[in-house]
């Protein structure tokens, strides 16, 4: 059996993973994953009991109780590039034998619930409206890197979007991926708009904004907005969804992503005041998960 080298996995002088700085005894089995580590702090006042605290640059993580449920709640940072450590180190401190360096032989599967903002992208989804991303498109290329990417993906899907929208060969093939059916039908209800999120490489140019710089298509969201597949329309754009779905599936974990829409970007409303919505939507997650 392989022993994963020193250089690969980095185990930090006391035996905690090398960014998240957490130790495999500290990981519960229900994660919530958020962007802003001040969030943590919110999310772990709900919780009867703190197990735990880990904090590293953008990486802040409690574990505790809430009931009989044992949660950790950790912030991502923004972007799919920190999802791929994320997502990579959880799962070694799950199914990686820290100390031989070798893969367990029997693997764990975690719930991931990613709590976010969103942006929306159809005129009917109002500000402040709960979604829930059924699939996820990936604009930031991540999970091509991966080997057996397109054994995930929905390839039919893909070659549809790119070819309505006319994608620029200079840009990351897109990839889109479901999340767990699941672990959706345990959380979702019917205060949830169901939708398809597109998850973005950066917040400006990425997402169709223009400031002073000009974007290579400047009609690309009044495309996105239009396509349609099998009755099925992208709804929101945000910047993890994509890394957390196609990591977690290849890698065997449930994954699902619910966000709060504080902006939308055909009525052009924006809610800055976003937070009392948030602590609804985290008091109902932490009810069902």
């Amino acid at each position: 059996m392989r022993i994963i080298e020193p250089s690969e996995l980095i185990i930090n002088p006391d035996n905690s993973i090398f960014h998240l700085h957490m130790k495999p005894e500290q990981l519960a089995e229900n994660i919530i994953l958020v962007g802003d580590p001040g969030r943590v702090e919110m999310i772990a006042g709900f919780l009867d009991k703190i197990e735990s605290q880990t904090e590293n640059r953008e990486f802040v993580s409690a574990t505790g109780r809430y009931g009989l449920k044992r949660i950790t709640v950790l912030s991502t940072g923004i972007g799919t590039d920190n999802i791929d450590i994320v997502l990579n180190e959880l799962d070694a401190l799950a199914n990686i034998d820290l100390q031989t360096r070798q893969v367990k032989k029997i693997s764990k599967s975690l719930n991931i619930i990613r709590i976010g903002t969103s942006g929306g992208l159809q005129g009917d989804i109002p500000v402040d409206a709960y979604l829930a991303s059924r699939k996820a498109i990936g604009f930031d290329g991540l999970l091509n890197f991966y080997d057996r990417r397109n054994e995930i993906s929905d390839l039919p899907f893909e070659k549809a979007f790119k070819s309505f929208v006319g994608w620029n060969a200079l840009l990351p093939s897109p990839y889109v991926v479901e999340a767990d059916y699941a672990l959706f039908d345990k959380i979702v209800d019917s205060d949830f708009t169901p939708g398809i999120t597109i998850s973005a490489p950066g917040f400006y140019g990425p997402q169709g904004r223009e400031l002073r710089l000009k974007i290579v298509d400047s009609l690309i969201n009044e495309k996105i907005e239009a396509f349609r597949f099998e009755e099925q329309r992208i709804t929101n754009y945000e910047m993890e969804c994509s890394a957390i779905y196609g990591l977690s599936k290849l890698l065997g974990h449930k994954a699902l992503t619910v966000c709060i829409i504080i902006a939308n970007r055909v009525s052009k409303e924006a809610n800055e005041n976003y937070k009392p919505v948030m602590v609804k939507l985290v008091k109902k997650v932490l009810d069902r998960i």
